[in-house]
Order: structure tokens, then C-alpha cells, then sequence
């Protein structure tokens, strides 16, 4: 079968390798949508200290079933059969730690990653493994839900964890910066679950800002490359600043801005990872402390989070379909990955 190979920084290869096996506490599935996203740039450019080479990469996965081992129903509780079409998570918890005993599956201590340590979804055939079946992490497809949409479910999850720890309130101004696919999803979110009043999207690339604009329409839009945006924010709220904040984007200066602009008792999710090499901002202490502030970090998702987006996408209170604007044979998957880089498409989805 074909599968998309790490092995290093500016190696990863199309090639051939051995269809997988299914093992007894395993689920074997066919690969039909695995999405793509700045994290597999990252990865084509500087590797990952969790990922063992060489490893078949892609964490936004949706597929078909086509072999069940004969141990999972008995282990795991779960019954799966040949042509059910699934989700598959992408950050695997342990279930046995203190922060999933709590139910914080999102930040396990031991945590483990679909494309990391386990092979991924660029690829025609994968293995479900052991450890995702445990915690229920293999996920049926809605009928009415395509498995491109499946694939997104992943990213959306992200997406509801961050957005869960915010305490959004119908009415509430949210402005999100970072137009890329993640942003546009906050946006539907913060509106179709929460109730949202204005919804400000900020972006420094115009062209990408144009584009997912058209898409979900945002109250306004900020093109932070040519306006002071704290001072854009304050004067559409007649100088009492935003509810809430999203940093969807890996860049210093927006979390310093979601500061500056937060009203008072606002909230702020530092959605967007910095780059390893500079991960500090400046923080005036004393805003944070008069203003009564709230500053979260959101990192990943649980099983549950997941499980919410597929309900979400098939319920059509957050539609994701006209999202994802490329659809790229998995012989193209590197095309996919410039395409994301340079932010020509929102969303891109590869079709092994």
C-alpha cells in the first residue's frame, strides 16, 4: 500500500510499504479522509520530539472499517463490524493517570499521539490501535456526516476544549485572531454553540482573511497589518474592550494584544502554541490584576471533545463542509502540505 513516511526534517516519503496487520485488541481500518493541518508542516520542517521515525504521519482521520480483532469487543465493550465508518482521535490519553482520573483527559501526563507514536492516516490501511479502543476514542460517523467532515471533527474538538473554559455568554463580544481553518471553526462555535453577539476576525494576511471571511462571515474583520488592533477592538466597543480573546495563531504579539484589549472579567484562550525558541511575552501583571482578568491555555482534546464535534456537524449547528475547500489524492499529499503553508486553501483534506 502507499503511505506517507517520516524519517526527518525534509525527508518524508510516498512509498511502499506492507499492508498492516490487525492485531486481537485492534481495529484495521481504510483509510478515506485524513486532514491536513500546520502541525504536519511543523512536522515536514522540524520533526517532533514524540515522533519515531520512520513513521506514517496524519492525525485527522476518518475511515472505513475492514477488520475487527477478535479480542476487541470482549476488552474494550465496544462492537465494531466491516464497513462502519469511523472517527479516530488523535491525542490519546492514558485513562489511568491523576489528571484522567479527574476527567482532564485533555492534558493526561501520558499522553500518546495518532502519526506519533503510532502510524497515522496519510495512508491507504491503518491500525486503530489498543490504546484509542480503551478510551473509547474510535468514534461512529453520523449517517448524514461525510467522512471529509469526520476527518475535521478532530481539529473542531481542539477547538471545544478551549472553547468549553471560557464561559462564553449569549451576547458576548469574541474576537479571534488567526483566519486559518481552526479560527474560522471558533468563529461557527462561539456562535452556533454559544451564542455569541459580535465576533471579530483578525488576520495579517488580507488574502486569507478575505477568504474565510466569505466563508463565516464574521461581524468584522481586522487586518492587523495595517490597523493598531487593540485600538480597532476598543472603539467597536465603545472603549470597554472584548469578552473574549482566542489566539489562534503562533504569534507573541497577538497574546500581548488579547491583554490589552480584554474588558473587564474577560477571557482569554492562548489557543495558538508559540514557537519553541521564543515562547515568552510581556505581560503587564497589574492589567490582568485590575481587570480582573482570566487567561487560559487550551491544548488538545479528550475523547468526549471529539464525540461533541461529530454531534455538532451532524445536527448542522456547526457546519464544516464548506470548509474544507481542497480535496488532494494521497500521491499529492506534499502539494497539500505547501497549500497549507502558504495558506491558499481554508481547510485540506487528503483522500488515500
Amino acid at each position: 500500500m502507499k503511505a506517507l513516511r517520516f524519517y526527518a526534517p525534509e525527508d518524508v516519503r510516498l512509498e511502499d510499504v506492507p499492508e498492516p496487520d490487525c492485531g486481537p485488541r485492534e481495529v484495521k481500518l481504510r483509510v478515506r479522509n485524513c486532514s491536513t493541518c500546520g502541525t504536519d508542516v511543523k512536522i515536514l520542517h522540524n520533526g517532533h520530539q514524540n515522533l519515531t521515525p520512520p513513521r506514517t504521519i496524519g492525525h485527522e482521520i476518518a475511515g472505513e472499517v475492514v477488520e475487527v480483532g477478535a479480542e476487541v469487543e470482549s476488552a474494550f465493550g465496544t462492537s465494531w463490524q466491516a464497513g462502519d465508518r469511523v472517527q479516530v482521535i488523535a491525542a490519546v490519553p492514558c485513562g489511568e493517570c491523576h489528571e484522567c482520573r479527574k476527567g482532564w483527559m485533555a492534558v493526561c501526563q501520558n499522553q500518546t499521539s495518532m502519526g506519533y507514536q503510532y502510524d497515522g492516516g496519510f495512508a491507504e490501511f491503518m491500525i486503530v490501535p489498543e490504546q484509542v479502543l480503551k478510551v473509547d476514542g474510535l468514534n461512529r460517523i453520523p449517517e448524514n456526516v461525510g467522512f471529509d467532515e469526520a476527518s475535521a471533527a478532530e481539529p473542531f474538538a481542539c477547538a471545544i476544549n478551549a472553547q468549553e473554559l471560557l464561559g462564553i455568554e449569549e451576547g458576548d463580544t469574541v474576537v479571534i485572531f488567526g483566519a486559518g481553518p481552526i479560527g474560522c471553526m471558533h468563529v461557527r462555535i462561539a456562535r452556533g454553540v454559544h451564542g455569541a453577539g459580535r465576533v471579530v476576525l483578525v488576520d495579517v494576511n488580507a488574502e486569507r482573511l478575505a477568504m474565510s471571511a466569505a466563508a463565516v462571515s464574521p461581524d468584522e474583520v481586522v487586518d492587523g497589518s495595517q490597523v493598531d488592533v487593540v485600538e480597532r477592538i476598543m472603539e467597536l466597543t465603545d472603549g470597554r474592550g472584548a469578552d473574549v480573546i482566542i489566539t489562534a495563531t503562533a504569534a507573541n504579539v497577538t497574546q500581548e494584544q488579547a491583554i490589552a484589549m480584554a474588558a473587564r472579567n474577560g477571557r482569554i484562550s492562548f489557543f495558538g502554541g508559540l514557537p519553541k525558541t521564543n515562547p515568552t511575552i510581556t505581560c503587564d501583571s497589574n492589567v490582568v490584576h485590575y481587570r480582573q482578568l482570566h487567561i487560559h491555555g487550551a491544548n488538545g482534546s479528550a475523547p468526549e471533545h471529539n464525540k461533541r464535534a461529530l454531534e455538532y456537524i451532524s445536527t448542522g449547528q456547526v457546519p464544516v463542509k464548506d470548509l474544507i475547500t481542497e480535496h488532494i489524492p494521497l500521491e499529492r499529499a506534499l502539494e497539500a502540505f505547501d497549500i497549507v503553508a502558504k495558506g491558499e486553501a481554508i481547510k485540506v483534506t487528503v483522500e488515500p
